[in-house]
């Protein structure tokens, strides 16, 4: 018997950096379809949910999409994923959990499809889509993080670090059971490219992904 596969995108109206984000036209189209159509285009997942609690949403999505509504104080700016997805998990079981943003627009299918491979080989228990940041890094207090200033390595020799993307996240439902966790022991980095990573915030990067959406840019 193969493994039950569910996405899930969680959607909240009330944006506060950029009011209605989630349902904004970009390129003519609602941002949340992006994400939306392309995990329909990935046929290893049995079923996609959109997590919300206003049913005014369900005119923004396509036919197969799962609307499922969800309890209005998850919609607080303080609650975080882990509330969330405990509440949806509760109602909808599956192996494996597909979780997404909408405001990752440009996510690819073989993106998703090579996340979903590597948990489903046993492998990994999960895996998530970062970029990779191979440069000269300072924290805040004015500090070099991965290099000494009196002797300067060559950028290519540079520590790699990994910069978390929203794209995608897989996991199986045994990581969050265990430790309310998205991420667990085994994961394997999904490395993307700088415009996978694009996730609007604010009106700046709306304006970005226009951009791009538009076919311009990188």
């Amino acid at each position: 018997m193969g493994k039950k596969i569910v996405a899930v995108q969680f959607i909240k109206l009330n944006s506060q950096r950029l009011p209605g984000k989630n349902i904004k036209l970009l390129n003519g189209k609602a941002l949340l379809n992006y994400n939306l159509e392309t995990l329909l285009s990935v046929k290893e997942i049995d079923e996609i949910y959109v997590y919300c609690s206003d049913e005014s949403i369900c005119s923004f999505l396509p036919k197969e999409i799962i609307f499922l509504k969800r309890p209005k104080f998850l919609d607080s700016d303080d609650t975080n994923f882990t509330q969330i997805f405990e509440c949806f998990s509760k109602e909808v079981d599956a192996d494996i959990y597909v979780f997404s943003h909408a405001t990752a627009p440009f996510i690819t299918k073989d993106t998703i499809k090579r996340a979903l491979k590597s948990v489903l080989s046993g492998k990994f228990d999960s895996a998530f889509t970062a970029t990779k940041l191979q440069d000269f890094l300072w924290t805040s207090d004015l500090e070099p993080l991965n290099f000494t200033p009196n002797n300067i390595p060559r950028s290519q020799d540079l520590p790699i670090y990994y910069r978390e993307s929203s794209g995608i996240y897989v996991f199986k439902k045994e990581v969050f059971m265990q430790t309310k966790q998205r991420i667990g022991k085994k994961v394997d980095i999904i490395e993307i490219s700088f415009k996978e990573s694009i996730d609007i915030n604010d009106a700046n990067d709306f304006a970005l992904a226009q951009i791009l959406a538009n076919g311009g840019g990188c």
